[in-house]
């Protein structure tokens, strides 16, 4: 029970603050509860959501507030609050984003200028995002800074972009959501600043200023209230029996603590600092007692003496850093300092910085020791000679931080107390002859620069190094070489490299034979991903480290000037060119600037102009009320899923563990428990469906064999944890895991015979004609998840007369309405499906959702009690089903110009179990592929039927991935033909009579073919050419860093449906909307607001120039508004603005007759008093049309462009987009603010499908990537560092809606030209190799795969290339 009370509660009770009220948890209280589940739970506040449960996300960030009475103190941080535990927080204050403003009060600057700057699209991660930016304020505000500017921060532009480096969005691409960060930074251009509502670009400085949303920093919230204080004050003690919480005090304490509980053997207890270790392990097992070590002061606290600095083992990893980089440590010396501030720099990149700032340096030692977590924590502090403090029951035991590591795991009565880091120092010099130095270097490898992502392989090197002064040579004198985080049990010094370095002079060769010891020395065990990528890393960082020091030439005192940053790590001349080809010069790891260009339509104002998207204030400070957030009602239950491990195997029985129900548990639902008359449906397509459970035989694994209820969330998936499946295979057929095997054992599903594209031209012919044939030629395609912010969800409550209301998180209701119906045997007006926002779907929940929906339709059918459930992110991934992976063998025919006469194609599409939308997907590959006149063109597409998840649509389905064969075969003719792959592109341009010839009726008239025009404009605006030009020099100059350049475009075919619309006005003048189409995040109530007010204002009277504010598009409601479709294909928007234009019409038509009489009568006439005219004159005020489109206008191409440039790490393989430029044609675009967010975001959704995201499965098809620990999306630090966009105003288009163009998927097709990019790039660091003797011939052919990780990346550069380099410099072959 929560109660907000005064300020004398109940003895011992939990009591803190949240946003300012008091709250008081008097009753018992599971201690596994986390501040996210009391937040979602036990108030009414929904801005905090669950992304991920795993800290990885930001969804659910809050700001926690302590107070300190004896320095009167307020101390402000971020944390994850899916993993704080909730006792944790007791006496201190939560701030949300609720707390920060809101619709009552007035919404934060924060939340209007991400209104503003058009930085929320779906809204779920928003809130999370706003929190993060003040969180980073108003530590900003207690720097000792001068005072900034009236209306900015003291943040600087860097730290407003770190700020949100640890929030993940799915939908805008970041680009908007960094201007907003960067608009409250003190030193900001406000010039660089993109598209917002506030201002117009050619407007002054001056008005500029004056039109953003005002911060004040010196009248902001208080985070810690009075009341509180005034408590802590005079005590606020946790009762520890009630709450089975115990926060020890002192090490005696705890010693006492630990005996007592060990004498009760039935007694399970955990330790705990930040609970930060749960997002990775996610243990289930009750533990009964919980001790909080953070009160401890031994562990608690910093101590600095000469020997070196002291942290204790429950210091955060924030707090570290912090010590770390003080300037006033003056107990030690220069290079002391230096190595403290490099072991900082390298934790900032450990996980965000909301975990950072709870999980401790010792919660992440012992996680390495005992369960061989791969820390870098551990690597570094190895490296730096580290020791550790460990209690024993009675016995302190002080270790070397490797016979830490190396020793049995610390049993549970074990403590480690505190960590201490030596006070290094160069040995004095023994004579003249020699200088000696201490270098010291970390390194680590890993899909995000920022961190937020484990590496691949972590380094850190500390080194005493000589100059002999008569010689120039370098001597190490003794040095630390230590590796982690590769695929073993913990890190490790590598001794017998240590021992080969030490007392040597450095000199190639001896280099040379290191690197070939720390390869045979950091061997990653059996099954570790990349295992030779581990080992080709910590090569390429040994020889980073040491190469520099190759013949100093006697200027070692040098070292460490400027502190040895990166930058400049010696003043001699000859050792910063030796450091100019390793160019250790880091780029900026964030978003540096952009420019959005567009031309506004003001012919059908609204329409046209950039409004801010509906509800966008409201999203951010989390008031936005998404289908989790809708209140549980009374007697309430919640459901989790139970799916199969095996891919194909009867299933004999389901039951849990043991013989008592889980804690809450209601019972299972599975498909026996469909009523009678009912169907096992668990899904409804065009083509066909899909069961809902498994009966007697599951066909995939991840395949739904039943639905557990209990009394809360967290019962039920704890409850689906402990159920055992007994399988049986004996006497079934293997499972169909290929393709290659499906097409063996004629496992195809049916494609109808006229979504089969047509071929084009005589392929014979076409072949003949060829000067130059490619025979047999593979790609490969994997699959991507879509990572919505919000996963799967759905709420049923039974109805009266046998009826049933689902809210569910779902593009297409109609048909979660039909097959809710089906399955539980009732009429479909008995079924009624409310949608009213979704967060995120990307084609993920369309038919995906469906099947959760009517889960809890039937739980609820049975137990006529309300059933919810919200997927957790595993069982999400598992189940999603994601893109479709193929396999593509294709010929190909060319003149001796790059003119391409034939191609022909052999395509093997996974399509899993099930129809889904598979049948769809050859004609939406050649959509994709048929961007380029190939002469000829024809295929064999068949779509295979495995014992894999049904594949499903995501963004783009099928045009992404032929759009990117195009591109494959277009640079495998230029580098067989060795001529520039852009020639070879432009010869292969439609010309209009062969677009005519591809894509037939969608070409529309010669006018509307504008990808030329955007073409040659693109080169011009990107200084492409020039580009070329420079990075020919670049890649010519530098060794370990090569760049690219590409130029990508796309023709992409959509298809306009059908869609409903209904329009009412009130007697106020007031007007509600409802559509078809559903608020995905994409703008469709915005445009559809737009085009309300617009098509209502022709009515012309006065007082129509305002009709926008007066308009409001209501939740979908498939009772209300019938046949609503789906909302997919990018169309969505403008159909269903086009059903309320025709809506409007018909309304118009009525009222103008009476306002004809009552401007005769009155002169003019105002809205308002034409509607309470028509209300009293009961005119009908409400219209509904279904918006059908004609054949000449339901097909249409969509058209652009885009050059990207990359830079690529050869030693790591790391790939940094260093810009992107797009124009992209939107027609006459609706909303362009709409329309700019939906191109980067696709654009940026793009990058993660050709660079970063692996969906992998194991042997049985069980996606394995399922968490953020394991399948990583682009982050602010992995988008473009310059990222350019124009919206083409591409003239009127009659047969379009208002002239206006699709942008929801075409622009993810672009994000090929940074893959592209990345292909060049590599081509030119496998020239170098061809330069060094290392490769032969063909080295510019070659096939990099998608995703284009750093692993695959460093082995087409080489994973030998080290080694390879140091031969060719000795002269060895």
């Amino acid at each position: 029970m929560v109660e907000e009370q005064r300020e004398t509660g109940k003895a011992g009770s939990l009591v803190f603050a949240v946003n300012g009220q008091r709250l008081e948890v008097s009753s018992r209280l599971d201690p596994s509860t986390t501040l996210l589940e009391f937040l979602r739970t036990r108030t009414s506040l929904k801005s905090v959501k669950l992304g991920c449960g795993e800290g990885g996300c930001g969804a659910c960030i809050v700001l926690l507030s302590k107070y300190d009475p004896v320095l009167d103190q307020v101390e402000d941080f971020t944390i994850s609050s899916c993993l704080t535990l909730l006792c944790s927080v007791n006496g201190c204050s939560v701030t949300t984003s609720e707390g920060l403003g809101n619709s009552k009060d007035g919404f934060h600057p924060i939340h209007q200028r991400f209104s503003g700057f058009h930085a929320s699209q779906c809204g779920f991660c928003t809130p999370g995002m706003c929190v993060s930016l003040f969180g980073a304020l108003v530590k900003a505000e207690k720097n000792d800074q001068r005072e900034p500017s009236p209306g900015f921060s003291k943040l600087t532009v860097v730290e407003a972009e770190k700020a949100i480096s640890g929030n993940l969005c799915r939908c805008t691409g970041y680009r908007p959501i960094a201007d907003a960060c960067k608009s409250f930074a003190a030193d900001v251009d406000i010039e660089d600043l993109g598209l917002n509502s506030f201002w117009k670009k050619e407007e002054s400085h001056e008005a500029k200023m004056s039109r953003l949303p005002l911060y004040d920093h010196n009248h902001e919230i208080c985070t810690f209230p009075e009341f509180l204080k005034r408590e802590i004050k005079s005590s606020l003690l946790l009762d520890s029996e009630r709450y089975s919480w115990y926060k020890p005090a002192t090490v005696e304490e705890l010693q006492s603590l630990l005996k007592s509980i060990d004498a009760d053997c039935k007694t399970r207890k955990k330790l705990v600092v930040g609970n930060t270790g749960m997002g990775y392990y996610k243990e289930l097992e009750h533990h009964d007692r919980y001790i909080d070590l953070g009160g401890v002061l031994e562990l608690s606290s910093i101590r600095r003496d000469e020997e070196g600095i002291e942290i204790g083992a429950a210091v955060t990893i924030s707090k570290t850093i912090e010590a770390l980089k003080e300037e006033n440590n003056s107990e030690f010396n220069s290079e002391c300092k230096i190595v403290f501030k490099r072991i900082a720099l390298h934790m900032e990149k450990i996980a965000s910085e909301f975990v950072r700032n709870t999980g401790s340096v010792g919660g992440n030692l012992v996680m390495a020791q005992r369960k061989h977590f791969p820390s870098d924590i551990a690597t570094i502090l190895l490296a730096a000679g580290a020791f550790v403090h460990i209690l024993a029951g009675t016995l302190h035991e002080k270790l070397t931080l490797d016979e830490f590591l190396e020793r049995p795991p610390l049993d549970s009565n074990s403590v480690l107390l505190n960590i201490k880091i030596p006070n290094y120092a160069a040995s004095k010099n023994i004579s003249s002859e020699m200088d000696r130095k201490l270098l010291f270097e970390t390194y680590r490898a890993a899909p995000r620069p920022l961190g937020n992502a484990l590496p691949y392989l972590n380094a850190a090197f500390l080194s005493e190094v000589s100059c002999l002064k008569s010689s120039g040579s370098a001597v190490l004198n003794k040095c630390r070489v230590v590796f982690g985080a590769y695929g073993t049990k913990h890190a490790i010094r590598a001794r017998e490299v240590e021992k080969l370095l030490s007392g040597k002079i450095l000199t190639i060769g001896v280099l040379y034979e290191a690197v070939k010891l720390v390869k045979a020395t950091v061997v990653p065990e059996d099954g570790t991903p990349s295992p030779a990528y581990r080992s080709s890393l910590a090569a390429g960082y040994l020889f980073d480290f040491l190469y520099p020091l190759i013949d100093i030439n006697s200027k070692i005192s040098g070292v460490w000037s400027d502190e040895y940053s990166n930058t400049s790590l010696f003043k001699d001349a000859k050792i910063k060119r030796k450091y100019s080809q390793l160019d250790h010069v880091q780029l900026p790891t964030l978003l540096s600037s952009s420019e959005q260009v567009l031309e506004l339509n003001n012919n059908h104002h609204p329409v046209g102009q950039p409004t801010t998207k509906v509800g966008s204030a409201l999203q951010a400070s989390g008031e936005a009320v998404f289908v989790d957030d809708i209140p549980s009602p009374t007697n309430c239950l919640h459901g989790a899923f139970i799916h199969s491990m095996k891919p194909y195997a009867r299933v004999k029985d389901i039951k849990f563990k043991s013989k008592l129900l889980p804690d809450g548990v209601s019972g299972l639902i599975s498909v026996r428990d469909i009523p009678k008359g009912g169907e096992n449906r668990g899904c409804t397509t065009m083509f066909g469906t899909e069961s809902l459970f498994a009966d007697e035989l599951t066909q995939y694994a991840g395949e739904r064999l039943a639905f557990v209820v209990a009394d809360t969330q967290k019962h039920a998936d704890i409850a689906s944890s402990l159920v055992e499946v007994d399988y049986d295979i004996e006497n079934l057929e293997p499972p169909i895991l290929t393709v290659e095997e499906a097409i063996k054992r004629s496992s195809l599903l049916e494609v109808p015979l006229l979504l089969y594209p047509k071929q084009v031209g005589d392929i014979s012919k076409g072949l003949a004609e060829a000067d130059h044939k490619i025979l047999s030629a593979k790609i490969k395609l994997g699959s991507q998840y879509h990572f919505y912010m919000e996963t799967q969800t759905a709420l049923a409550l039974p109805d009266e007369n046998n009826c049933m209301v689902v809210y569910s998180s779902t593009q297409c209701p109609e048909y979660a309405h039909v097959t809710i119906a089906k399955c539980l045997g009732i009429p479909e007006h008995n079924v009624r499906v409310i949608t009213r926002r979704v967060g995120g779907g990307f084609g993920g929940k369309a038919m995906k959702a469906i099947p959760v929906a009517t889960a809890c339709a039937l739980a609820a059918h049975k137990f006529r009690r309300p059933v919810r459930t919200y997927l957790n992110r595993k069982t999400d991934m598992i189940m999603a089903g994601g893109r479709h992976p193929m396999e593509i063998t294709y010929n190909v025919g060319f003149k001796s110009n790059g003119k391409v006469t034939a191609l022909q194609l052999d395509i093997l599409i996974n399509a899993g179990i099930s129809l889904d939308i598979s049948p769809m997907m050859p004609k939406n590959i050649l959509s994709g592929l048929k961007k380029y006149d190939w002469g000829a063109l024809s295929f064999d597409i068949k779509v295979c039927k495995t014992n894999h998840s049904s594949k499903t649509a995501m963004r783009g389905p099928g045009e992404v991935q032929g759009s990117y064969i195009a591109e494959t075969v277009i640079e495998h003719v230029a580098s067989t033909l060795s001529i520039d792959v852009d020639s070879v592109r432009n010869i292969n341009f439609h010309r209009y009579d062969s677009l005519k010839l591809f894509y037939d009726v969608a070409s529309g008239d010669s006018v509307e073919y504008t990808l030329t025009s955007i073409w040659n404009k693109l080169a011009e605006s990107s200084s492409f050419k020039q580009r070329v030009e420079i990075i020919k020099e670049f890649n010519r100059c530098k060794v370990w860093k090569k760049r690219g350049i590409s130029r990508v475009p796309v023709v992409h075919p959509v298809l306009v449906r059908p869609t409903p619309g209904k329009v009412s006005i009130l007697s106020d003048g007031s007007v509600v909307v409802e559509v078809g189409g559903i608020e995905l995040g994409q703008g469709l109530w915005t445009k559809v607001k737009q085009m309300a007010a617009f098509a209502l204002s022709s009515i012309k009277c006065d007082g129509v120039e305002n009709l926008l504010d007066k308009v409001r598009v209501i939740q979908a409601d498939t009772l209300s508004l019938t046949q609503g479709g789906m909302t997919a294909g990018s169309t969505t928007s403008e159909s269903s603005c086009e059903s309320v234009r025709l809506c409007c019409e018909v309304l118009v038509e009525r009222l103008a007759p009476l306002k004809e009489t009552l401007q005769g009568q009155m002169g003019s006439v105002t809205w308002d008093a034409l509607i309470c005219k028509a209300y009293v004159g009961s005119l009908n005020l409400s219209a509904s049309s279904h918006y059908i489109p004609d054949f000449t206008s339901m097909h249409y191409l969509n058209y652009g462009a885009a050059v990207s440039e990359v830079e690529v790490n050869l030693l790591t393989g790391e790939t940094t987009i260093l810009r992107s430029d797009i124009i992209y044609d939107c027609g006459q675009s609706l909303n362009p603010a709409v329309d700019l967010g939906q191109i980067e975001g696709a654009f940026v959704q793009g990058i993660g499908f050709f660079m970063l995201e692996e969906y992998t499965t194991n042997s049985d098809g069980l996606v394995v990537a399922d968490s953020t620990w394991t399948y990583k999306i682009p982050t602010i630090d992995t988008i473009p560092k310059q990222f350019n966009v124009e919206i083409h105003n591409s003239g009127h288009h009659q047969k379009r809606v208002l002239s206006s163009k699709a942008s929801g998927e075409p622009p993810l097709l672009l994000a090929a030209s940074v893959h592209c990019a990345a292909r060049a790039a590599i081509r030119d660091a496998r020239r170098q190799l061809h330069s060094w003797g290392c490769m032969d011939e063909s080295y510019s052919t070659f096939n990099l795969e998608v995703p284009a990780t750093m692993p695959k990346v460093k082995e087409l550069c080489g994973l030998d290339n080290v080694e390879r380099y140091l031969g060719w410099k000795m002269g060895i072959k």
